[in-house]
C-alpha cells in the first residue's frame, strides 16, 4: 500500500515579544498564525473495517493539535521566562489569564520545532509527522521537516 500525506490547517491569534532583539519584534505585538501539521502513514487496508483507506482521522489529528497547541497559545501572550521577565509576567497574571511564560525565545522557528516534538510524542502507532508549517504573516512562515529531523 502506499504512504500517504495528510495536512490539516489551524489558525489562532498570539501576541508575543522577543527579549533582547534589536528590532521592533523586541515589543508586544501580536500575529495571526496559520499552522499547518503533515503527518503520513498507510492507509488501513482491512476491507471489512469502517476506516478502511483512512490513514488517520482528521478529526483526531484536530483534536490533538486543538488540545496541544491551539488551545494554550490562542489569545495568549508568550513572553520568554527570565529573570528580568518574571515581575512583567506576574503583573500580567494578575490581571489576564492567557499570559505563556516559555523557556525559550518564542520565535516562530522555536515554536514550529516546539510544536513539531509535542505532535509528534501523540501520534497514533503507523503515524508520523511529516511537516509543521507555521505563517506569522501572509509572506513569512518556518517550517519543521522530519526529512532534516533525523
Amino acid at each position: 500500500m502506499s504512504v500517504i500525506r495528510l495536512t490539516k490547517e489551524f489558525s489562532f491569534e498570539m501576541a508575543h515579544a522577543l527579549e533582547g532583539y534589536d528590532g521592533a519584534c523586541s515589543q508586544i505585538h501580536g500575529h495571526s498564525y496559520k499552522l499547518f501539521v503533515t503527518v503520513a502513514g498507510e492507509p488501513l487496508a482491512d476491507p471489512s473495517h469502517p476506516k478502511y483507506g483512512i490513514v488517520m482521522d482528521f478529526g483526531v489529528l484536530k483534536e490533538l493539535v486543538n488540545r496541544l497547541i491551539v488551545s494554550r497559545y490562542d489569545h495568549a501572550l508568550v513572553i520568554r521566562d527570565t529573570e528580568g521577565n518574571r515581575p512583567l509576567v506576574e503583573t500580567l497574571r494578575s490581571r489576564f489569564d492567557r499570559i505563556e511564560a516559555v523557556d525559550y525565545q518564542p520565535t516562530c522557528e522555536n515554536m514550529v520545532a516546539r510544536f513539531a516534538a509535542a505532535i509528534a510524542a501523540e501520534l497514533p502507532e503507523g503515524v508520523s509527522l511529516r511537516a509543521v508549517r507555521m505563517h506569522e504573516t501572509a509572506t513569512s512562515y518556518a517550517e519543521w521537516l522530519s526529512c532534516d529531523n533525523g
